[in-house]
Order: C-alpha cells, then sequence, then structure tokens
C-alpha cells in the first residue's frame, strides 16, 4: 500500500476514536450541542478543521498531499447545505459521525448511513443531469480567500481569527443560556 493510503487510515482511524470520546456519534449529545446546551462537540468541530488544515499544509509541504479546488456553483452549493441540514437534522448526525456511530453499533446511525449511501448513488445516476441545471449557470469558478486577500498569509490570518472568535463565542452564548458549558 502507498504512504497516502497508510496515512488516510491512521489519520482515520485516530479522528474516528477523537469523534467517539468527544461525544460527536452520540445523536443525543449532537441534540444537545445544536441546542446550545453543551458547547463540547462545535469547539471540537472548529479545532478539527483548523487542525486539517495544518495537517494539509503540512503534508502539501512534504510533497505528500495535494489540494483541489473545484469550481464554486452557488445554487449547487445552497441546495446541497440545505439538503445537509435537513439529514443532519433527521438522523442527528453529520456523514462523519454516522460512520462512527454505525462503528459502535448504533442501529438509528446503520439506518443513516444506509438512507446516504442510497442518496449518493441517486446523485450519482442523475449528476449528468444535474450539471446543466444547477452548476453551470451559477458557476463561480475556482474561489478562495487567498484570492480574495491577495495573499495566503492573509487568508491564514483571517481564518485564525474567525476560528478563535467563534470558539469564544460559543463559549459565551453557552454561558448566557444558563448552561454549565464545562460539563
Amino acid at each position: 500500500m502507498s504512504i497516502q493510503i497508510w496515512l488516510g487510515l491512521i489519520s482515520g482511524i485516530a479522528f474516528g476514536f477523537v469523534i467517539q470520546r468527544i461525544g460527536a456519534s452520540n445523536a443525543n449529545k449532537m441534540a444537545r450541542a445544536h441546542l446550545m446546551i453543551e458547547g463540547d462537540i462545535p469547539r471540537f468541530m472548529l479545532l478539527a478543521v483548523a487542525l486539517s488544515a495544518i495537517g494539509l499544509v503540512g503534508l502539501q509541504a512534504s510533497g505528500v498531499g495535494r489540494m483541489l479546488i473545484i469550481p464554486t456553483s452557488l445554487v449547487a452549493t445552497g441546495i446541497s447545505g440545505i439538503l445537509f441540514g435537513i439529514g443532519w437534522g433527521l438522523c442527528g448526525y453529520c456523514p462523519g459521525t454516522t460512520w462512527a456511530a454505525a462503528g459502535e453499533g448504533r442501529m438509528d446511525a446503520v439506518f443513516a448511513l444506509l438512507g446516504g449511501l442510497a442518496g449518493t448513488a441517486v446523485f450519482a445516476q442523475v449528476h449528468e443531469i444535474l450539471i446543466p441545471l444547477l452548476y453551470a449557470p451559477t458557476n463561480a469558478g475556482q474561489i478562495t480567500l487567498a484570492d480574495w486577500f491577495g495573499s495566503k498569509p492573509a487568508a491564514a490570518a483571517l481564518l485564525v481569527v474567525v476560528f478563535a472568535v467563534c470558539i469564544w463565542g460559543i463559549g459565551k452564548l453557552w454561558a448566557r443560556s444558563g448552561h454549565d458549558v464545562t460539563s
């Protein structure tokens, strides 16, 4: 096996372990996070995105990783976001936590996973039909923050500030709602 497969396997197992330990594979704990009762999962998600970005930069610098920037389609992205939110709301899991919960043997996650796989199969069959209808008319091209700001360091600095403010804000909002954010 190649180094990319080993890195993917090891990092996937490690991430699944962390997802399980933080409680993100528990639909009830996810619901408590969405109801602003527990702040652990949103803080974890922001931290995971930040660490993944650092890891991606490291992998790219070492020549192991690569990043593919796909074109941004406003309508397709909007519809996808709505479907993603509905699915998360109905089953209590996002796609990554569904796999972790199914691995724990949670039957609700197994059915959510089967539904997600069925949806993926349907999308694969109609994707070519959807391109001229949804993608092409609102294709905005390959958009990155580095392009908007003219430099990668400026974009990275902005993301660090935004993530820090979000993590701080989660703590403040949860505390203001009268719930203990440390439990």
